[in-house]
């Protein structure tokens, strides 16, 4: 039996971007669904062989080659909660399936991961616990940890110097986790350890990060990403000199740079109206050059050390595929997923400016549709003109499905990712709001059958809008969601309760007001449209105490819902538990909206 389009996507091999051994390029680290579960992938170029380095239920994700390309070090949680130890295993690809995997740092206890950076000499690692952040400095030659840097504030591990002399962090200790400082500090070679070799902050409202350390010996250039102009740009910080580079770039959009291999040029990546383009800049000659690619979005990159670029493109109406500059395939899937539609730009006016949205339709589709209004995560987060199956399945089920990058997402500058701040949940709503209203009036959509929907974040304003909007959805879809604020300040796990507190500017005990105007839990009484639930029992960053309560409200007030339980973390990487959710999501449309489409009762009852 033919498999549908959608389930096929869904089991279509995944391939992330490989990742190098900077000493052994050849030697590469990937993540891949291959077994049905995302794992970790060894890849030996010059010997042409692939081998799977993890195995394990709930999948693993997080994985780092080591420099000298002898070694794999991967985060082993619990159940894929995010809480565990760091491990590391030998490289091979024999056929061994990569060896024991052994603790890294014997003497740390389990914690959240903040950061890792590995050198030959020694490694930087940061925890986080609820009693705040310590980051470590680990020598193999006497596996003694040192810890650098402890704070109650959020903080974390962000780069190393090619000679391991230097160590570049992120602190909030000025108040924000969400506009960090970045400290560097001297890992002890020759100098006290922890001595302060430099300290920059551009104050609340304007990010800072540290990307990477220049790859070239006695070489103390740090590159960062800085929002002085009200938008993501490169900088270049000579610690040595204690100067800085700012490569000026005539073009708009929101600017992120990563090294040449002989630190003379720099990758940009250019993130424009939902897009991305790749650029050479020449340190030098301050002069810009395009690398061509396809229109679409480009996930991961990276600069061989010939000096060729390679990277990982999609577009909404194609798979992922790993290429070269000239366009060649650096990896092939043998079955790679169907295609789905194209996306179509929109935009709207909203009371806050001009909001863009991305629409895709059915094959032939005219006149009011169903339609999907799929909201992202983060909040700081963005649809992209990417390839992505849940899209596709609603597609193929006959919805016209329409993301809306409201205030609070990325890509459209620092203002805009902001401007959600001063009332959480609602503002962003406000625009979701406005584009519904205008696929309403342009004859996309049919008033009588919007759903609203989304993933972690986007499922919290899902919850909200079905509270707080209560008469322009017909159905609502709550994936991994926020149902009580509060609860999930309590419950989940330190660093995005560090980012939460930061978001609404204290805790829920500080401003109580300020948390209940935004908390869909406070809106229960007003639900009336049909509502699935999609919860994990193991998230640490939607805790499933705060789906209970919602739901236990929802019962009180008599207003029936339906939900499904899984166990994983925040979302499942098993594939069939990803066809079983995604099944379920066509099944409840189909039995809830009124003259549903054509294709939904197709949807398959796993």
């Amino acid at each position: 039996m033919t498999q549908p389009a959608w389930v096929r996507r869904f089991r279509a091999t995944d391939i992330s971007f490989p990742r190098w051994a900077r000493d052994a390029p050849h030697r590469c680290l990937y993540t891949s669904n291959r077994s049905g579960t995302a794992e970790l992938y060894g890849w030996d170029r010059q010997e042409a062989r692939h081998v799977q380095l993890t195995s394990r239920p709930e999948g693993t994700t997080w994985g780092v080659i080591h420099p000298d390309g002898e070694s794999v070090w991967w985060f082993d949680d619990t159940a894929h909660d995010e809480r565990g130890r760091w491990v590391r295993q030998a490289f091979d690809v024999s056929g061994a399936a990569g060896g024991k995997a052994e603790i890294a740092f014997p003497d740390l206890a389990p914690g959240y991961p903040v950061g890792l950076a590995l050198g030959h000499r020694v490694a930087a690692v940061g925890m986080s616990e609820r009693g705040g952040v310590r980051l470590h400095l680990h020598r193999f030659d006497s596996a003694a940890t040192t810890t650098l840097y402890e704070s109650a504030r959020h903080a974390q591990v962000s780069a190393m110097s090619y000679d391991e002399t230097l160590l570049a962090i992120e602190h909030s200790e000025h108040g924000d986790a969400d506009y960090p400082a970045i400290r560097v500090l001297r890992t002890g070679c020759g100098t006290v350890v922890g001595e302060i070799a430099g300290e920059l902050w551009d104050g609340i409202g304007r990010t800072l990060h540290a990307v990477a350390f220049a790859p070239c010996p006695e070489d103390s250039r740090l590159l960062l990403h800085h929002e002085r102009s009200g938008r993501s740009e490169p900088m270049i910080w000579d610690l040595a000199a204690d100067t800085f580079v700012q490569p000026h770039i005539d073009l708009p959009g929101e600017l992120s740079a990563s090294w040449y291999p002989d630190g003379s040029a720099l990758l940009i990546r250019r993130h424009w109206l939902a897009r991305d383009e790749l650029y050479r800049y020449d340190l030098g000659a301050e002069s810009l050059a395009r690398v061509e690619t396809a229109r679409g979005v480009v996930w991961g990159h990276g600069v061989r050390p010939d000096g060729t670029v390679e990277y990982q493109w999609s577009a909404g109406d194609r798979p992922s595929a790993i290429l070269t500059e000239s366009g060649s395939p650096v990896l092939e899937v043998v079955e790679p997923a169907p295609p789905s539609a194209a996306l179509d730009d929109a935009w709207v006016d909203g009371p806050g400016g001009r909001i863009h949205a991305l629409v895709a339709s059915p094959p032939a589709a005219s006149g009011p549709m169903p339609t999907v209004f799929w909201l992202h995560g983060g909040p700081g987060g963005e649809m992209t003109d990417s390839f992505f199956p849940i899209r596709a399945a609603f597609v193929d089920a006959g919805f016209r499905v329409v993301h809306v990058n409201y205030r609070g997402s990325s890509g459209y500058g620092a203002a805009w990712r902001d401007a959600l701040r001063p009332a959480p949940g609602l503002v962003e709503l406000e625009d979701v709001a406005a584009v519904r209203d205008w696929a309403v009036d342009t004859g996309l959509s049919d008033p009588d059958r919007c759903v609203i929907t989304g993933k972690s974040w986007g499922g919290y304003l899902t919850l909200l809008a079905l509270g707080t909007q209560a008469d322009r959805w017909a159905a609502g879809i709550a994936d991994v969601p926020i149902g009580d604020l509060v609860a999930l300040y309590e419950d989940e796990m330190e660093p995005v309760r560090e980012y939460d507190r930061s978001l609404f500017g204290g805790s829920p005990e500080q401003i109580p007001d300020k948390w209940a105007r935004s908390n869909p839990i406070t809106y229960t009484d007003r639900v009336k449209a049909p509502l699935l639930v999609i919860a994990s029992t193991n998230d640490p960053r939607c805790p499933i105490r705060s789906v209970d309560n919602y739901l236990a409200r929802l019962a009180e007030l008599g207003t029936p819902y339906e939900d499904y339980r899984f166990e994983a973390g925040h979302m499942s990487v098993v594939v069939e538990e990803q066809i079983k959710q995604m099944a379920r999501q066509l099944d409840f449309l189909s039995r809830h909206l009124s003259g549903p489409p054509e294709d939904a009762s197709s949807a398959p009852k796993l």
